[in-house]
């Protein structure tokens, strides 16, 4: 399984840092990204990191984060983190990460082998 943390409550400009921790596999293995889903709006895709080269990988149709957010992991703590600079109010949401075995999936954005609960970001002004 994955399990979120580091969510909470900032103003408009402050950082966070979000943890992924994994149990049960190595996320050196597979493919982990972050998603976000934003109250009353679909899920929307963040961030992924390949396990085997550490490649990171944004969508393309999310501009607005390139420059304040980066993915990256520490394989021996077996985390995957999502930092955030510059938060917005447009970035409160939950945030999730993912994972799949299949390195590909960070440009498909189907991860489907594991998914955590999330953790709640709000930002406010």
């Amino acid at each position: 399984p994955l399990v979120e943390s580091g969510g909470g409550l900032v103003q408009t400009g402050e950082s966070l840092t979000l943890s992924c921790k994994a149990s049960g596999f190595k996320v050196e293995n597979y493919a982990v990204a972050w998603f976000r889903q934003a109250p009353g709006k679909e899920r929307e895709a963040v961030l992924c990191i390949r396990g085997d080269d550490g490649r990171t990988y944004y969508r393309n149709d999310n501009s607005d984060i390139k420059g304040r957010f980066t993915i990256s992991s520490n394989n021996a703590a077996n985390i995957v983190y999502l930092k955030m600079d510059g938060l917005t109010i447009d970035d409160t949401a939950v945030y999730r990460c993912a994972a799949d075995r299949s390195f590909s999936a960070c440009t498909g954005w189907q991860l489907r082998d594991y998914w955590g609960p999330g953790t709640q970001v709000t930002v406010s002004s």
